[in-house]
């Protein structure tokens, strides 16, 4: 009866999978939001569609694959982020344009739509991991 209640609390709250709501796509708002104040450095979730593939270039932190990110749904008002994400440590992330994406990292602001990268496990432990998901697998 109580681990029923736990998991009823659980799916009404959103608690499940890692801090991953139901609509990934509700917390677009959240992105736009720190896009149009100009907000950078905020753990952020954002869902919507590969619009562009950006390669993968090296870095001081290691290789990094790219892309443009469409955000999906009325909260993300069209915008579009670019993510970065560390291929060092997730493993490559096997994604095409159209795809269906969530994201969770760190937001960064620039005027053309802004940055999310930190989209790892943090290997200092200093922060909660980010993740990209695609096809129904996390890649972190």
């Amino acid at each position: 009866m109580i681990a029923r209640r736990i998991a009823i609390a659980v799916a009404v709250l959103g608690l499940s999978g890692c801090g991953r709501t139901s609509d990934p796509g509700d917390s677009n708002g959240d992105v736009y939001r720190a896009w149009s104040t100009g907000t950078s450095h905020v753990e952020v979730t954002a869902a919507g569609n590969v619009a562009q593939l950006l390669g993968t270039r090296r870095g001081p932190s290691g290789r990094h694959e790219g892309f443009l990110l469409h955000l999906r749904g009325s909260a993300g008002r069209g915008l579009t982020v670019r993510v970065e994400t560390n291929v060092d440590l997730t493993g490559p992330i096997p994604i095409a344009e159209g795809d269906a994406v969530v994201v969770r990292g760190e937001y960064v602001y620039d005027a053309t739509g802004g940055l999310i990268h930190e989209t790892h496990l943090d290997p200092r432990g200093r922060r909660a991991g980010g993740y990209v998901q695609v096809a129904g697998k996390v890649y972190q």
